[in-house]
Parts: structure tokens; C-alpha cells; sequence
């Protein structure tokens, strides 16, 4: 990539983190071009759709959280590692307004641009998961599918203001569920 072609799409990113983490995931494409000094061609050279400006948004953040959960894997018990990295993961979906949609259809669909990002998601909580079962600290019945289903429903409710007030209550009754101790919070 070109340097100017190269700093036009880091500027973009910077621009598109700000105005989607305030806006949500429909924030228009028109403001981040404009407020990103490039015109909304180059915006669509670089990201042909919003939803390939998502995934290259969410795919740093996913790469960041299943390093997380190696980190995690190492400092501490496989039940506080598993709990700790849940609520981290819910954390990050939270970020981007309405994102968690799109993560919900891209992880079934092969060819969207949020693939690939939704599966290290997935595959890094598994880990964690399969981790604490052997260990007999985890339900045996559950799997990535089931943790990335939680974090989908738990990331929704950041959605929905009447229920945002009971977001931790909720995530403990989960935890409690999740782990054969019933500890839920680290």
C-alpha cells in the first residue's frame, strides 16, 4: 500500500472507531469520510461496505481479546480466567452500538467480512471453556457456540436501556451457571 493510500486508511479507522463508538454501527459513512478529511470514494476504495469497515475495526479488538485469553490462561484459575475474559469480551461487543447484529449473522456466514473476526472470538473463548471443563469447574454441556451465543445476549442488553440497569446482575446469574463452584465473579 501506498503511503498516502496507507495513512488515508489509518486515518479512516481512527475516525470510524470515534464516530461508530458514538453513533453505533449504523453511523453514517458520509460523516466519517467527511470528518476523516477524505472523500467518501476513498472511504469505499478502503471499505467497500460498512460491514468490511466493521470487521477491520472489530478484528483488533478480537485479535486483542484472544491474546487476552492466552494471558489470562497463564495468571489464573481456569474458572476466574474463563469469568475475567467473558466479561471482557461482553465489554468490547458493548463498544459499537448495534454491532452485535452483525456479529450474530457473521458467524454463520462464511463469506462476510466479519467471519474470521467472529470465529477468533469464539475459538479463544473455547479455549478458555474447555480449560475450566477439564478441570471440572465448567459445565460439560456447554460449548464456543453456547459462550459466543452468552456473549451475543449479554452484549445486547448494553442495547436496550430499561434493561442496562440489570447488565451485572444478569451476567452473575450467567457466571453462577456457567462454572460447577457457583463463583461467578473473580
Amino acid at each position: 500500500m501506498r503511503a498516502d493510500a496507507r495513512k488515508n486508511y489509518d486515518q479512516i479507522l481512527a475516525i470510524a472507531r470515534e464516530v461508530v463508538t458514538q453513533q453505533g454501527a449504523d453511523a453514517s459513512l458520509r460523516d466519517v469520510a467527511r470528518k476523516a478529511g477524505v472523500g467518501l470514494g476513498t472511504l469505499y476504495r478502503h471499505f467497500p461496505t460498512r460491514e468490511a469497515l466493521l470487521a477491520a475495526l472489530l478484528a483488533a479488538s478480537f485479535d486483542a481479546l484472544a491474546q487476552r485469553a492466552g494471558e489470562l490462561a497463564t495468571s489464573a484459575s481456569p474458572d476466574t480466567t474463563l469469568i475475567t475474559w467473558l466479561r471482557e469480551a461482553i465489554a468490547m461487543t458493548q463498544t459499537y452500538s448495534g454491532a452485535i447484529a452483525l456479529m450474530v449473522a457473521a458467524i454463520s456466514d462464511e463469506g462476510s467480512a466479519l467471519h474470521a473476526s467472529c470465529v477468533t472470538l469464539k475459538t479463544a473463548g473455547a479455549e478458555l471453556l474447555s480449560h475450566a471443563q477439564k478441570e471440572g469447574l465448567a459445565r460439560a454441556d456447554m460449548d464456543g457456540n453456547d459462550l459466543f451465543a452468552l456473549i451475543s445476549a449479554l452484549a445486547w442488553l448494553a442495547d436496550q436501556p430499561p434493561l442496562v440497569p440489570r447488565a451485572d446482575h444478569v451476567f452473575d446469574i450467567i457466571a453462577e451457571a456457567i462454572l460447577q463452584g457457583g463463583t461467578a465473579a473473580p
